[in-house]
């Protein structure tokens, strides 16, 4: 932890030095603080400091309800002081009229910097994130019988016509499933999810085995081989947690091989088709950078709101879903065929789900996405006072937009769009929303008045010795980030311990493969040449893929699949795949050599 202290010290006094304040008592508040209550000041009691700061961005002003862990002086409390008292007025709390962007963004830096560090959380934390995990699939089961007349009139103007696309391909069996590289719940990994020999009957009117797990028909007598599940006895999702802060960790669902298989060839056609559609603008799937202009530009205008929401995937019921998708059939039913009924907790509870799917499932962020908008939608048809055409809604294109749960709408329809997710048993995360004031935040970006405020966040706890492999290449990559925004003091720091660790530490380009010191000077007397190409000496990440060999008819599934990918122009295979899959299991680095880098 104390190399932590000096690291947030380092960047207390460069921000400082920027501010023209002062953090001497900051560094004191937090060296005492963290002697007392250990790493969780760090990671979880300055977090919520950065919560309250942006809480009274919001609202213009510092109410009695926040900064509860700190002591005030006057109206603002008396940690980091000399930043806030830039941002709101001392006395009163009321946000000044021009408050200092540089400020605002040291707040930030200095109370997030930990609040992503990958540790583990307490036991009872982990124990209460299940608990609410069970809570929350409760509350979906209970919910009120609604009326989805409304929901199906607008997710017919919206999607009627790419989900007859979709309908009629999942008809004329235009599937292509595909396994990913994860883990599953019936424990397949890499090359051997191609051998799955267990296969739900419910997949068979849509996913046949012959036809989505053997190389073709004419391997038909392997099917003596195969168990076919009725739903009784099909594999659950397989509940864990995964890390995400010290105070809460992910909860997730770890599909069954089959069903993750089959997911895929969904996922694929729906991503296809909303692609080539005027969707395209108001859905993501992989381009985070729309909502991060929105974000931006929501925030220099004021005229767009970002919403977020609580436990978004674990609230979106079977039912939404439902009503989503009907009546295009086949489309219907081949969604509900490879959705996972029931869940297995780690105590070995098993729960039938009422929610649609959790994270995990490659059907969950599609099915929330295109729910979001359709209710997004209505409220803003209610909002007006008159039912939405298609020419009224493309009118919103550039000012409404889903990404998983980060929602993007224009701020004079907040109210209702609220009101009416809270209806569909949505739950709207206020503290994390914003409309109000200047501060907008989306898909991993922050900004103030149109100026980017994001910080820097250290993933992991800095190396002790060159054998801590994965927090090496972590504060290298921390070390450049800093480098790149100016934390001069934080940089020195880490150069030197990285220096003293590696002995081997050499200025690199930003596309090297080499760890290494970005740097703005091109001049670098690391740099040898070898057969005419500039090269340099560092460490050098290796991860090496598993060996998970398979032959007979799975070798020829997955070499005919990887023919289709690669003249769809998905993915370039490499040569021992048949040899070696998986992610790998080990992160591991090695002294070699490696271009600079420089462009």
């Amino acid at each position: 932890m104390k190399s932590l202290i000096v690291l947030w010290n380092c960047i207390a006094k460069d921000l400082a030095m920027w501010c023209c304040t002062s953090a001497h008592r900051d560094i004191k508040t937090v060296s005492e603080r963290s002697k007392n209550e250990g790493l969780s000041f760090l990671t979880i009691t300055l977090p919520t400091f950065a919560k309250d700061f942006e809480l009274s961005l919001e609202r213009g002003k510092v109410d009695n309800d926040v900064f509860l862990s700190f002591k005030k002086n006057g109206s603002l409390p008396a940690f980091l002081q000399g930043f806030s008292c830039l941002v709101f007025d001392r006395l009163t709390g009321v946000l000044l009229d021009n408050p200092d962007v540089h400020a605002i963004r040291a707040v930030r830096q200095l109370t997030l910097l930990f609040s992503k560090i990958l540790l583990d959380c307490e036991p009872r934390r982990i124990d209460d994130a299940f608990t609410e995990f069970i809570k929350c699939e409760q509350e979906v089961r209970d919910l009120p019988l609604l009326d989805y007349s409304s929901f199906s009139r607008m997710r017919s103007i919206l999607f009627s016509s790419l989900f007859t696309i979709i309908d009629k391909k999942i008809y004329d069996g235009d599937l292509s499933p595909k396994h990913g590289p994860g883990a599953t719940a019936d424990s397949l990994v890499g090359n051997q999810k191609y051998a799955q020999v267990t296969w739900p009957c419910r997949l068979e009117p849509y996913f046949p085995y012959g036809e989505m797990v053997l190389p073709n028909w004419s391997w038909s007598d392997r099917l003596s081989d195969v168990n076919f599940l009725e739903p009784e006895t099909e594999i659950p999702v397989k509940v864990i947690s995964v890390p995400k802060t010290m105070k809460t960790p992910r909860i997730i669902a770890i599909e069954p091989t089959a069903m993750q298989y089959a997911q895929q060839a969904v996922l694929r056609l729906i991503v296809e088709t909303i692609k080539d559609s005027f969707l395209n603008g108001f859905i993501g799937f992989d381009d985070q950078a729309p909502n991060q202009r929105m974000a931006r530009q929501g925030s220099e205008q004021s005229d767009l709101a970002t919403l977020d929401l609580s436990e978004a995937s674990d609230r979106v019921s079977s039912d939404a879903v439902l009503a989503l998708l009907f009546p295009h059939t086949h489309f219907c039913e081949a969604v509900f065929a490879c959705r996972s009924e029931t869940a297995r907790m780690p105590s070995g509870q098993l729960i039938s789900l009422a929610k649609f799917a959790s994270m995990g499932s490659a059907l969950c962020f599609p099915m929330e996405a295109m729910v979001f908008l359709t209710i997004v939608f209505l409220g803003i048809e209610q909002d007006l006072g008159r039912p939405l055409t298609l020419k009224d809604i493309k009118s919103f294109q550039g000012r409404v937009r889903i990404f998983g749960d980060d929602i993007i709408i224009p701020k004079d329809h907040v109210r209702s769009v609220i009101d009416c997710l809270e209806h569909f048993g949505l739950k709207v995360n206020r503290r994390k929303s914003f409309w109000n004031g200047k501060f907008r935040e989306s898909c991993g970006k922050e900004y103030y008045d149109g100026n980017d405020v994001s910080v820097v966040r250290c993933r992991r706890v800095l190396p002790e010795s060159r054998r801590d492999a994965q927090a090496i290449i972590s504060t290298a990559a921390l070390r450049n980030q800093l480098f790149l925004a100016g934390y001069k003091s934080a940089v020195d720091v880490l150069d030197h311990r990285m220096s003293r660790i590696l002995r081997v530490y050499p200025e690199v380009g930003i596309d090297s493969p080499v760890l290494g010191r970005l740097t703005h000077n091109v001049i670098n007397h690391d740099v040898k040449v070898r057969d005419s190409i500039p090269m340099v000496r560092g460490w050098i990440i290796r991860s090496p893929i598993p060996v998970n060999g398979i032959d007979d008819w799975p070798a020829l599934r997955k070499s005919l699949s990887l023919i289709s990918e690669r003249e769809s122009g998905f993915i370039a295979t490499k040569s021992d795949h048949l040899r070696r899959s998986g992610r790998p299991r080990v992160v591991d680095i090695k002294l070699g050599m490696g271009s600079p880098g420089y462009n």
